[in-house]
């Protein structure tokens, strides 16, 4: 590849680099960079959001490049607040460890295990005395500490910041001084942290690395940035068909953006090109949303899972091949068995009751590839079969007392 088309690669989806020039002079140096991205362990499981900068990684491994997967096992227990406005609850040691260890297996699904180095932020914060934490300390004043977005609304609002807060973007700075970071990824969020390095680089007589941001991406309800606890997030520890499905949920217009975020297979030319066939009425975005379903699902469980669920999706939504390629869920009911409102919500199709009849009323509900339109209608214990809610939500159910 040209430095120009490598340039292209990695600044693909980019939300902003600091600084490009910076970045094309290391490209036309000729030797690997080091490439830093920092994960606090602050949950057991990654999500697709997550992979954003993973993915990112991934392109600079197959381009030479060494990647660093740096686990914020320190970090982690101080508690970045960005994005809130109250002081977030530090984690434990245990749990720290407990999630650090399923980070350092998950990431694998995306980055080369063997061009990967795992570090942990604790090697060096975990011999830093007292005193050394006071003189990184001093590198900074408040006042450019309150120039950080969350902690300048707080502090206007009157909110309190712990003193502990506002070593984080310090500590998380320091860790490019010690890995000797060329570039250092992160999501737009973290941008403050990310410079907080640049300057603390200088300061010990190290080149300042370049700082590329990516984008925060959206769950699949296509508004707020994917989060498990929005309950909009596809875990890549999910099942394929699971993956399949929610991927299939996003609109046509998030769909691009996925896919220039999410995608390997799907070129920036490809982009270009799928565009216009799918503005000249030659390609139905469905088509295209599938393909990156199918991706995704391979990427994290292979192509043979990933052709199951491909093929469970068509059998429960489009009525094509067999529903046995579906996962079955068990779902328990009374001896006299349930209505179909009672058992859609059993079954985590509809929120409640009121809303499952409602879906009945609009010919919203299908049993089996038919439209069920009788509230009264009761299923009884050994009931197996596929019931939907629209062309997206369904199930392949078992009913068991």
């Amino acid at each position: 590849m040209s430095i120009q088309d490598t340039f292209d690669l990695i600044t693909r989806g980019a939300d902003e680099v600091l600084k490009p020039d910076e970045l094309a002079q290391r490209l036309q140096g000729g030797r690997p960079l080091r490439v830093k991205a920092g994960f606090d362990p602050t949950a057991p499981d990654l999500h697709l959001g997550h992979t954003v900068l993973l993915n990112k990684m991934r392109q600079f491994q197959d381009l030479g490049h060494q990647v660093i997967f740096l686990i914020g096992d320190f970090t982690g227990m101080i508690g970045d607040p960005t994005g809130k406005n109250v002081t977030r609850k530090p984690l434990t040691r245990e749990d720290v460890r407990a999630n650090a260890e399923t980070y350092a297996e998950q990431v694998f699904k995306v980055l080369d295990r063997e061009r990967t180095e795992v570090r942990f932020n604790s090697e060096w914060f975990g011999r830093m005395s007292a005193a050394d934490m006071i003189r990184l300390a001093g590198q900074h004043t408040v006042a450019r500490m309150l120039e950080r977005d969350d902690f300048a609304k707080r502090y206007a609002a009157h909110q309190s910041i712990a003193i502990h807060e506002f070593l984080y973007p310090l500590v998380q700075g320091y860790d490019s001084v010690a890995l000797e970071a060329d570039v250092e990824l992160g999501g737009t969020d973290q941008k403050f942290n990310l410079l907080m390095g640049r300057g603390l680089q200088e300061h010990f007589g190290q080149k300042p690395q370049v700082v590329l941001t990516m984008p925060l991406l959206e769950g699949f309800d296509g508004v707020n940035k994917m989060s498990k606890s929005l309950g909009n997030y596809i875990g890549i520890d999910e099942p394929a068909i699971d993956i399949v499905t929610k991927t299939m949920k996003i609109d046509d217009a998030l769909m691009w953006r996925w896919i220039e975020l999410l995608s390997f297979e799907i070129s920036i030319a490809d982009t270009r090109r799928l565009m216009d066939e799918i503005d000249a009425g030659a390609l139905n975005p469905r088509d295209l949303k599938m393909r990156l379903a199918r991706e995704l699902a391979a990427r994290f469980h292979g192509s043979g899972a990933a052709e199951q669920a491909v093929a469970g999706w068509n059998a429960a939504v489009r009525g094509e091949g067999d529903i046995s390629q579906l996962p079955l869920t068990d779902v328990r009911v009374p001896a006299e068995g349930l209505r179909i409102a009672a058992l859609l919500t059993a079954a985590g199709l509809t929120p409640s009751n009121s809303e499952a009849n409602r879906k009945l009323k609009e010919r919203a509900v299908r049993v089996d590839g038919d439209v069920c339109e009788d509230a009264s209608r009761q299923f009884a214990p050994g009931y197996e079969g596929v019931i939907a809610v629209g062309k997206r939500s369904f199930a392949r159910i078992r009913l068991v007392v």
